[in-house]
């Protein structure tokens, strides 16, 4: 090559190494100062102190043994070699490798060294696990070592192995290239193919490659309780695993010692061939094959097989203790449930502890009503699922479905788009925004209490005029500061640039006062005064971040001055990952006001995938259903055998702040996690503060996982679960099941049997295995700030149907698909609300709420009625305007149906035969104008669905119910006899009245 050509080669990757390293050390620079805004930089800097260590050691540990043994291999070659025409054709590449021997064996070296050093500094959460974990307290069931073994200590000795054994092979690999180069093996000529030296150090790392392979055969003896048994589909040692399989290791272990120790011996000091070491080698392979495969699947298939379930059943028990015990679910034990009673009770009327409670709102569909009702300008959202929380408010407590009124920058339009728009203008939301879940009004919408802003829009005027309240007039969740800087709408790009800019005027859009309605409207500003963000002031740091955002206004826009800040990593649930990156996130981030202040409360979890004979699960796989997506994030795929909720952390939705809380006290990770970063890292469960204690739930993921677990491993009696009869299953989406997308759980705020008083709690509910009636519900809750899970057990042949069986058989009732085909139309669509499992009286309550959405443009679903049935699904069923009153048929049902006296029989015991009816009298008067007036209004009803005026609509719906309820009065004032009601009427009035 030319001078000209290397100075080119030279300059390019000089131009690359600098840019690499400049992309490098501003983002390492703009993490430092992000976590020093956050004040976790014991995190940052922990992390890649300890990258750059692991780096640095397996590197030069790594180009060391393969450099080293280059090295060697070149200062042991033979200072003649015979004359052959090999020899002649390899002097070519003696001649080039020659004069610049040590640089090539620091070129080879040095990439390797490159390339493990990239793949160590990836293991530095091993390392610190490592370094800093202790003990369970816990043993295994086999060796009796504590569980802190393999959950901080083995993950990390295996990586070694692995580096050992990868260092051996290519020293071996490169020695056997540089001894065959240099003469020291030969394929032709006179005399022996190998010198004594190049013998002995071939030789030499073969056996210290036996050698790691005997370390590797004691490590997998204790592995073994870690891997799947697909005899009984459960993971540990099993009975051939533990009778045959460890034993064998062990042999062998013990035989690649003695393999090791012969080839050194025979290869240098005795044979001085090769022969004796291929054959001990050979002899390890055969005893590998028979010992440690032959041996083991014999046991299995002539001891095992036949018996399996006795001889099974011991190891069967282990991974059902250690399962539960490592997804936390070993004080979980069925609670048993008759549910025999299947007629509507009494009490149902005057219960105020589960039926008062009832929820109606369901967060993913009211979302729409929200967006459209709050949202005052185009560019705020509120997400594509709300979020469930529960306040006191005026000395009651309640669940209400809660959102934020957010920013969503995509939705930014036209001249709205422009970079100081986009970045210094519109930089945060404004507002909580709740609704009661029980409660809806003006024509099924959500009453909303707060979040609200001080002047209503006209549409909210006009409907209060008319003297039914949509809002109410007191903020009744106060909140201090309103404005949503950080939230769940936030993507990586969307940063901003806060502070003021100007000392006579302000900058950020704050607000739309006066016509709110009006998206031309005016508004208020406002000056960010927050703690939050990183200061970008002097001209290094605009610099600095000009060179990160790849954008110049940093250095040329007006807007970025001495006083601005920039706020970036603006999603919360992004920011708990950042400042704490060892912990699982939840998928389900929700927002609380907590002194005051819009408070953002993400679960963690410490999560591992070494915890002996426990199931492993894909929290991915498992955590995944209708709501994935949609309103969750969905988590990684993560294989895991231990969880906890051990970590509640809080981000400010104004500036940012990040506190991590400790949940469970017990948990050794989090332990390991926080004295690896200096022991204040989390703080401690007693500073919970006791206003955010009042809104902690139970997190969604965990208690999914939870579940599904739950699903098998409520069997604790090993032959029961061998037999897989009384597994249960998370049954389809009610109103979708041929999605194949599992129910999501709910949350509820209300009394299960057993309980002394109601309680926020997750629901589910799960029927057996490949059948559809119910069989237990499972629920989550918080008792004296601890998690308790319970288990509501049906019996085994319950007529209690399940979620898809219910849904089915309300939506199919005659009476009730009448009703339900004049709610929709080619212009408007039914849908369905979340399906509650409502344990009451000995039986089951089943509610669902039914929504009606019309094809014009942006109208939401509003709330028009309410399914309910009691019993077994199908007997007792109504669709209702209310919950009351939809109690209040149920009732009565169930009191004719206990009133109702045997049909009489003749003399023979047989039923008398059947007479015809006689036909109904005609009706007259009153009533006959009352049917006129009600097929009139469900004339209108049609033609208003028809024409997709979803106001039009609404009133039509209000006239019907009116005139409905003026022929009930004409009915009653006829008298007694029987009267027909008007072709095509619904039994039930369409306009609700609040739930």
């Amino acid at each position: 090559m030319s001078r000209r050509g290397r100075v080119t080669i030279g300059v390019l990757v000089g131009v690359f190494l600098l840019f690499t390293l400049l992309s490098w050390g501003v983002q390492a620079f703009t993490d430092w100062l992000w976590f020093d805004e956050v004040q976790f930089t014991e995190v940052f800097t922990g992390v890649l102190i300890t990258q750059v260590v692991l780096f640095l050691v397996v590197g030069l540990a790594m180009a060391a043994v393969v450099g080293g043994n280059l090295w060697l291999a070149y200062r042991m070659r033979p200072k003649l070699r015979p004359h052959s025409a090999e020899q002649a054709t390899l002097e070519r590449y003696r001649m080039l490798l020659g004069p610049r021997l040590g640089l090539w064996i620091t070129l080879v070296a040095v990439v390797i060294g490159i390339f493990a050093g990239i793949s160590a500094q990836s293991r530095w959460s091993q390392w610190l696990l490592f370094r800093n974990g202790g003990d369970f307290g816990t043993t295994d069931p086999e060796f009796g070592v504590d569980i802190g073994f393999y959950v901080f200590q083995l993950p990390f000795w295996r990586y070694l192995l692995g580096v050992g054994f990868t260092a051996v092979v290519l020293a071996l690999l490169g020695a056997l290239a540089v001894h065959y180069i240099y003469g020291g093996i030969r394929l032709q000529g006179v005399g022996d193919r190998i010198t004594n030296a190049a013998r002995a150090h071939l030789t030499s790392l073969v056996a210290v490659f036996v050698l790691l392979k005997a370390v590797a055969y004691v490590l997998d003896r204790r592995a073994m309780l870690l891997e799947y048994n697909d005899g009984v589909n459960l993971y540990g040692a099993g009975y051939a695993d533990v009778n045959a399989l460890l034993p064998a290791k062990e042999i062998l272990a013990y035989i690649s010692v003695v393999v090791a120790i012969a080839i050194i011996v025979f290869s240098n000091a005795v044979m001085r061939n090769l022969v004796w070491p291929g054959i001990s080698l050979a002899l390890l392979g055969i005893s590998a094959v028979a010992i440690g495969g032959i041996y083991p699947w014999a046991v299995q298939t002539f001891e095992v097989r036949p018996s399996e379930k006795d001889k099974e059943a011991e190891y069967i028990e282990r991974s059902i203790q250690a399962t539960r015990a490592a997804f936390g679910i070993e004080a979980t034990q069925p609670v048993r449930y008759a549910a025999n009673n299947l007629t509507p009770p009494a009490s149902l009327a005057t219960d105020t502890a589960v039926v008062q409670n009832i929820r109606l709102l369901d967060p993913q569909l009211v979302s729409e009503t929200y967006t459209q009702r709050q949202q005052v300008r185009q560019f705020y959202d509120f997400g594509e699922k709300l979020d469930v929380d529960r306040y006191t408010v005026n000395g009651k407590t309640q669940d209400y479905v809660v959102g934020l009124r957010e920013i969503n920058y995509r939705q930014l339009s036209g001249q709205q788009n422009t970079w100081i728009n986009r970045h210094t203008v519109y930089t945060h939301g404004y507002g909580l925004v709740a609704a009661p879940a029980n409660q809806v009004v003006c024509g099924g919408q959500p009453y909303f209490v707060s979040g609200f802003l001080d002047d209503a829009n006209e549409q909210q005027e006009e409907q209060n005029a008319q003297g039914e309240r949509c809002t109410s007039n007191a903020d009744t969740i106060p909140t201090e500061q309103p404005r949503v800087y950080y939230g769940e709408r936030m993507e990586p790009g969307d940063y901003a640039i806060v502070g003021q800019t100007d000392p006579e005027r302000n900058a950020e859009f704050d607000r739309p006062v006066g016509d709110s309605g009006d998206e031309g409207g005016p508004g208020e500003f406002y000056t960010y005064t927050g703690s939050g963000g990183v200061e970008i002031g002097s001209f290094p740091r605009r610099l600095l971040y000009a060179i990160k955002e790849q954008e110049s206004n940093f250095l040329l826009s007006d807007r970025v001055n001495e006083n601005s800040k920039l706020l970036y990593v603006r999603n919360p649930r992004d920011r708990v990952e950042k400042v704490a990156p060892f912990l699982t996130v939840d998928g389900d981030p929700y927002p609380a006001v907590v002194n005051g202040r819009v408070t953002w409360i993400i679960d963690g979890y410490t999560t591992s995938a070494t915890y002996p004979y426990a199931e492993r699960v894909n929290l991915q796989q498992e955590t995944a259903d209708e709501l994935t997506g949609r309103g969750t994030f969905q988590l990684a795929r993560e294989n895991v055998t231990y969880i906890r909720n051990s970590v509640k952390a809080t981000v400010d939705a104004y500036d940012g702040t990040v506190t991590l809380y400790e949940f469970d006290e017990n948990d050794p990770v989090l332990k390991a996690w926080n004295k690896a970063f200096g022991g204040d890292l989390v703080k401690p469960k007693a500073e919970i503060p006791a206003e955010l204690t009042e809104h902690l739930r139970y997190p969604a993921d965990l208690f999914k996982v939870q579940r599904n677990l739950l699903t098998r491993f409520h069997v604790t009696d090993p032959g029961d679960f061998y037999s897989a009869q009384d597994f249960w299953q998370v049954p389809s989406v009610p109103d979708a099941p041929d999605s194949g997308q599992r129910q999501p759980p709910y949350y509820l705020y209300t009394q299960f049997p057993g309980q002394d008083a109601p309680r926020f709690q997750l629901t589910s509910a799960v029927t057996p295995n490949g059948r559809q009636n119910l069989a237990a519900l499972i629920t989550g809750s918080y008792v004296d700030g601890q998690p308790q899970l319970e288990v509501l057990d049906l019996p085994d042949q319950t007529r209690i149907s399940g979620p898809v069986q219910v849904h089915q058989q309300m939506t199919n009732n005659a009476d009730i698909r009448q009703q339900l085909n004049l709610l929709s139309s080619n212009q408007a669509q039914v849908q369905y609300g979340n399906l509650l499992s409502l344990p009451f009286g000995n039986g089951m309550l089943y509610v669902e709420p039914v929504y009606v959405k019309t094809n014009q443009e942006n109208a939401p679903p509003l709330l028009q009625r309410v399914l309910m049935s009691y019993g077994d699904g199908g007997s007792y069923v109504v669709l209702a305007n209310s919950v009351s009153e939809g109690i209040e048929a149920l009732v009565e049902q169930g009191k004719r149906a206990g009133a109702q006296a045997p049909p009489p029989t003749t003399d023979e015991g047989e039923n008398p035969p059947e007479t015809p009816p006689a036909p109904p009298p005609a009706m007259t008067g009153d009533l006959a104008e009352a049917a006129s007036q009600v097929q009139t209004a469900i004339t209108e009803v049609r033609a208003a669905q028809t024409s997709g005026d979803f106001a039009r609509y609404g009133e039509a719906l209000k006239k019907l119910d009116e005139a409905m309820a003026a022929f009930q009065r004409a009915q009653q004032a006829a008298g007694p006899s029987p009267t027909p009601a008007p072709s095509g009427s619904p039994a039930a009035s369409p306009s609700p009245s609040g739930g």
